[in-house]
C-alpha cells in the first residue's frame, strides 16, 4: 500500500513538472516570435516588477525625506511627488513643441543662418525657432497660477521657510569638459560645448543641514495651489474700443483668426490680462513681499530694507530736467530708487561657465540686448564687487542666443539639452558656492533675450529675477519679480545710435505703418484687414529690402503711429525701434508685459490694443485727438534716454534701467531674516 502511495506521488510530481516547463516553454516560444500576446506577458510582469519598485523605494524615501514640508504645504514621504513638483517633463513638453518648430525650420531653414532680410527690417522671429511654452509646465504654472489667483482675490500670504522645498545637491560635481558637436553645427562658432549632466535628478534628498548645498525649488513655492479663479473676464475697457464696435465685427475676426492659426501651432492665449489687471498684479506683489526668507542673515539685507524705507518715502521732487514725470508711474519714488542704485549697489559677477555660452556677449541683431548689458555689467566697476559678501545681487552672465547657437541640434525638435544645461549650470553654482542657498538664488539675476528663455531658466533658474524679452504671463513671466528687458535691433555694435531721431508731428503724413514677415497668428490677420485697404493705414508684409533698409527707417520716422503687433512670440523689437524714430508705439500683444513695467507708465506714451479689437485698429487711433498724440509724442521723445545702447554707459541709459529695475524688484519682494 505505501508503495503505491508513493507511486502514485511520483507520477503526480511528474505530470506538474511536464506542465510547468510546457508553460514555461509556450511563454519562452511566443516572446521570442513577438506575437500579439507577449505584450500582455510582458505588461503583466512589468506591472508587478513596477509595484515591488515603488514599494521599495516608497520606504527609501521616507527614511531620506522624513517629514520635510514641500512646497505644495502638504508633508509627504513620497519622493514621487516631490519630483513631479519641483520639474516639468521637458520630453513630453517637447513633442508638444515639435510641430511648431518644424514649420519654423522648413519656413526659415537653418537657425544657424538668418533671414537676412527679415533681420534688416527688425523682426523678433527672424530665424523662425519659435518658443512654445506649454502651460502644463509645472514651474511655469507656479508663476500664473499665482498670478491669476492675485488677480481673482486668492493671494494667500505664507512664511517661506516652512513651505521651501529643498533638494540636495552633490557637493562634487565632476568638471564641465567638452564633447564634440554634430555636422548640423555652425562652423563659426567653437566646435565643442559642456556634456549633459543631469545634476538635479536622482538625488537624495533630505533636511540635514550637513548633507550639502540646498537649492530652493522657485520664487513662487510658497503660491503652488491650484488656480481656483476660473477663465478670466476681458476688460472690455483697455481696448479702447468705440462706440460702433458690433459683435459681426468680432465673429469675423475670430474666424481670420481661426484661419490664420491653421498656417501656425502658435495659438491665442487662453486668458488675456488686461493691463489694468498687470498693474494691479505689480502693486500687490510689492506689497507682499513675497520672497523667500534668507536661510541665515546678512547685512546687505538691511541695507536694502533700508533702501525700500527711503524708496516708498521719498521726497517729491519739482526741478528735475531730465525726468519728465508723466511717462512714470511715480517719478519721485524712481529717482530716489535710482539715486540709492548708485550709492549703494553691488553686484558680484560668477566667473564660472565656458565660452561662448557664458561671458561672450553678441551686439547686433535682436537678440542684443543680452549681449550688451554682459558686456557693460562684466566690465562695470562702480557695481561690481569682488567681495560677495558685500553684493546685494548675483549676476549669471549667458548668452541665451549663444546658448541655441550651440547647443541646438538642427531638426531635433527638442530643447531639452539646452534646459538641462542650464540646470546643470545652476547645480554647479549651488554646490561650489554658498550664496545661492542663502536666499534659494531670489538675489540672483539672467539677462537673456532669446525667445526660448522662459524655458531656458526653468527649474531652480525659476527663483532668480529673470529679465526677459519675452516677457510673456501665459508661459510664467512673473510681474514684480521678473523684468521685463527691451529687445532692441542693433544693426551696428560700433554705432548703436545710428539713425536716432525722427520727424516732427507735422511731418507725419502717414496715419500708422507696419511692414515685416507673417510670423504667428496675428500679423496676418492684420495684413488682411489692413493690408492695401486704406491710404491712412501703411500696413505691409516684407519691403523690398534697401541699401540701410532707408525705406522702411524711412516709414517708420514719417508715420505718427507705428504698429507693434506680436509674431511668433509676444516681444517684438518693433516697440523700442518705434521709440528710436518717435513714432508712437503700438502694441498689439495680450499678456505681453511691456519693458521696466515696474517704473513706466505705458499707457501715458503707448497705444495698447487687445489682438481682437484688429478690425477697429483705424477707429483707435482716429479717436485720438492731435493734442492728445502731440503730447504723446512729446513723452516719447523723453522716454527714449531709457531705450539707448551707448559704447560707453550713461546716466539712466537702457543698461542702468535693466539693473535698475533688476535692483527695484529685489527691493520690493526682500524679506528679513
Amino acid at each position: 500500500m505505501d508503495q503505491g502511495y508513493q507511486l502514485l506521488c511520483l507520477a503526480k510530481a511528474r505530470r506538474l513538472l511536464f506542465l510547468v516547463g510546457a508553460t514555461v516553454a509556450i511563454v519562452i516560444v511566443v516572446q521570442y516570435l513577438e506575437f500579439p500576446s507577449s505584450r500582455v506577458l510582458v505588461s503583466l510582469f512589468s506591472a508587478v516588477n513596477t509595484r515591488s519598485f515603488m514599494s521599495r523605494n516608497s520606504s527609501t524615501g521616507s527614511e531620506a525625506l522624513g517629514n520635510m514640508t514641500l512646497s505644495n504645504g502638504l508633508n509627504t514621504t513620497n519622493t514621487g511627488i516631490l519630483h513631479e513638483t519641483t520639474y516639468s517633463d521637458e520630453a513630453s513638453d517637447d513633442k508638444k513643441e515639435t510641430a511648431e518648430v518644424s514649420k519654423s525650420e522648413e519656413k526659415e531653414g537653418s537657425p544657424n543662418n538668418s533671414n537676412a532680410s527679415e533681420r534688416k527690417r527688425g523682426s523678433s522671429d527672424s530665424f523662425g525657432l519659435v518658443s512654445n511654452e506649454t502651460i502644463s509646465d509645472d514651474l511655469a504654472n507656479q508663476d500664473k497660477n499665482s498670478t491669476l489667483n492675485t488677480i481673482n482675490g486668492s493671494e494667500e500670504k505664507k512664511a517661506m521657510a516652512p513651505d521651501a522645498s529643498y533638494i540636495n545637491v552633490d557637493k562634487d560635481i565632476a568638471p564641465i569638459s567638452r564633447r564634440n558637436r554634430s555636422s548640423d553645427a555652425d562652423p563659426g562658432y567653437p566646435s565643442s560645448a559642456p556634456p549633459m549632466v543631469n545634476t538635479f535628478s536622482n538625488k537624495t534628498f533630505s533636511t540635514d543641514e550637513n548633507s550639502g548645498p540646498m537649492i530652493f525649488e522657485s520664487s513662487n513655492t510658497s503660491s503652488m495651489r491650484k488656480d481656483t479663479a476660473g477663465a478670466l473676464k476681458r476688460d472690455e475697457n483697455s481696448g479702447l474700443l468705440p462706440n460702433n464696435y458690433s459683435m459681426a465685427t468680432s465673429g469675423s475676426f475670430s474666424s481670420k483668426v481661426t484661419a490664420a492659426k491653421r498656417k501656425t501651432s502658435k495659438k491665442p492665449p487662453s486668458r488675456v490680462i488686461s493691463i489694468h489687471q498687470m498693474n494691479e498684479l505689480l502693486r500687490k506683489s510689492h506689497a507682499s513681499s513675497s520672497s523667500a526668507r534668507p536661510l541665515w542673515p546678512s547685512g546687505v539685507d538691511q541695507e536694502m530694507l533700508f533702501a525700500k524705507s527711503q524708496i516708498e518715502n521719498a521726497p517729491l521732487i519739482k526741478n528735475e530736467t531730465r525726468l519728465y514725470a508723466p511717462i512714470y508711474r511715480n517719478v519721485s519714488m524712481f529717482r530716489r530708487s535710482y539715486e540709492l542704485m548708485e550709492k549703494m549697489l553691488k553686484v558680484y559677477v560668477y566667473q564660472d561657465g565656458e565660452k561662448p555660452i557664458f561671458h561672450q556677449p553678441i551686439l547686433d541683431g535682436i537678440y542684443a540686448s543680452e549681449g550688451w548689458f554682459m558686456k557693460h555689467m562684466e566690465a562695470n566697476e562702480n557695481f561690481v564687487t569682488k567681495d560677495p559678501g558685500k553684493a546685494h545681487l548675483f549676476y549669471l552672465p549667458f548668452s541665451s542666443r549663444l546658448l541655441e547657437l550651440t547647443l541646438y541640434v538642427r531638426h531635433s525638435h527638442s530643447r531639452t539639452n539646452l534646459i538641462e544645461y542650464m540646470r546643470n549650470y545652476a547645480g554647479m553654482i549651488a554646490a561650489k558656492y554658498h550664496f545661492w542657498n542663502r536666499t534659494g538664488g531670489a538675489d540672483h539675476f539672467v539677462a537673456a533675450c532669446h525667445d526660448w528663455a522662459p524655458a531656458e531658466t526653468r527649474g531652480p533658474l525659476l527663483n532668480c529675477i529673470r529679465a526677459l524679452c519675452n516677457a510673456d504671463i501665459e508661459v510664467g513671466f512673473s510681474i514684480g519679480k521678473d523684468v521685463s528687458l527691451p529687445e532692441t535691433y542693433v544693426r551696428s555694435a560700433q554705432n548703436p545710435l545710428k539713425n536716432l531721431e525722427g520727424n516732427p508731428p507735422s511731418q507725419r503724413p502717414i496715419l500708422a505703418f507696419f511692414a515685416g514677415n507673417m510670423h504667428g497668428y496675428v500679423r496676418p490677420v492684420l495684413l488682411d484687414y489692413w493690408g492695401n485697404k486704406d491710404p491712412d493705414m501703411k500696413i505691409f508684409g516684407p519691403m523690398p529690402h534697401v541699401k540701410g533698409n532707408t525705406n522702411y527707417i524711412q516709414h517708420m520716422k514719417s508715420s505718427k503711429f507705428c504698429i507693434c503687433p506680436r509674431g511668433h512670440e509676444v516681444n517684438s523689437p518693433r516697440i523700442v525701434e518705434a521709440i528710436f524714430y518717435e513714432c508712437v508705439p503700438v502694441i498689439i500683444s495680450d499678456n505681453f508685459v511691456p519693458p521696466f513695467f515696474e517704473v513706466l507708465d505705458w499707457e501715458s506714451f503707448a497705444v495698447i490694443v487687445l489682438e481682437k479689437d484688429v478690425p477697429n485698429l483705424k477707429n483707435i487711433l482716429v479717436s485720438i485727438s492731435e493734442e492728445k498724440y502731440i503730447e504723446m509724442h512729446k513723452r516719447v521723445k523723453k522716454v527714449q534716454q531709457h531705450f539707448l545702447w551707448h559704447s560707453k554707459p550713461e546716466k539712466y541709459d537702457l543698461f542702468h534701467m535693466i539693473l535698475h529695475s533688476v535692483w527695484y524688484n529685489r527691493i520690493f519682494r526682500i524679506r528679513p531674516a
